[in-house]
């Protein structure tokens, strides 16, 4: 009989936020699949426990899966870590747990530390609709495509950000949203130097232009106003799908991605698409 994948969550920065669940999953399990073995080995030895470590990483997420699929079809039970925060959260994991559930291997998630819902919960901003979209695209192009398809997202929206990208970052969501588009930057989460700045993005592109940004942040922006759907009209929709194309989209893909953001109709928007060439 297969055994089973636990997904253990570990503290994003206070020790003391594991729970004894996650310290008695991580103590019975036969052996433990680490994002970085030395900092699971640390957290191993904060709570006195000794277990065998294999890695798997973003890297080896073949290799290091099929290594680990071998041993649950063995019997053996596995926890998988990530550095810190839930494994499979915009992290490697979520191939593992699909590479499991393609081969009828029971997977078990226990609850615990997570950024994004500390962040969000934190914001000051609406929580009851939100999207996670982690870690925007290191090239340029690519990261204000992303932004533009999200041109007319009304939910909620968070981001993983790292310091020394911050500021770029800003700059593009403000280019995106608009300076006066709300924004919580929730720094250094559960440790000593946690810090919420609720701003908005102008405010927040000013501040961290004279404050250089440290730590790991998570990013919560607001969602457009439900107006600003109903604002837009049938020149504005062209006007977005030709942003969508000049980005690289196909006709049809941009057509189909601006119908959705703005409620204009899509066979409407196509032809007078066609029709400007």
């Amino acid at each position: 009989m297969a055994g089973t994948l636990y997904l253990v969550p570990t503290p994003i920065g206070n020790l003391g936020d594991i729970s004894q669940r996650m310290a008695d999953t991580l103590a019975q399990a036969d052996f433990i699949a680490a994002e970085d073995t030395r900092v699971t080995l640390k957290l191993l030895n904060h709570l006195g426990l000794k277990k065998p470590l294999i890695s798997y990483y973003r890297h080896n997420t073949e290799a290091g899966g099929q290594a680990v699929l071998n041993r649950l079809l063995a019997g053996e039970s596995c926890a998988l870590v990530t550095d810190a925060g839930t494994p499979a959260i915009s992290d490697p994991g979520e191939d593992l747990v699909a590479l499991c559930a393609r081969n009828g291997v029971d997977v078990v998630s226990i609850p615990g530390p997570c950024a994004l819902i500390t962040a969000l919960a934190a914001s000051g901003l609406p929580t009851g609709r939100f999207t996670f979209e982690g870690f925007l695209a290191m090239n340029k192009k690519n990261r204000r495509t992303h932004l533009e398809s999200l041109a007319g997202e009304q939910r909620t929206m968070i981001f993983y950000e790292a310091p020394h990208k911050l500021t770029a970052t800003l700059d593009d969501l403000t280019a995106a949203f608009g300076p006066e588009r709300r924004i919580a930057l929730c720094r250094e989460l559960t440790k000593l130097h946690e810090e919420v700045r609720r701003t908005t993005l102008g405010e927040a592109v000013t501040w961290y232009a004279e404050n250089p940004p440290r730590g790991e942040f998570v990013l919560v922006v607001e969602g457009a106003p439900e107006t600003a759907r109903e604002e837009l009209t049938m020149e504005d929709g062209l006007a977005r799908v030709a942003a969508l194309r000049s980005a690289g989209s196909s006709l049809r893909d941009a057509v189909k991605q601006t119908a959705k953001e703005t409620g204009l109709p899509k066979n409407e928007l196509y032809a007078l698409a066609l029709e400007q060439g």
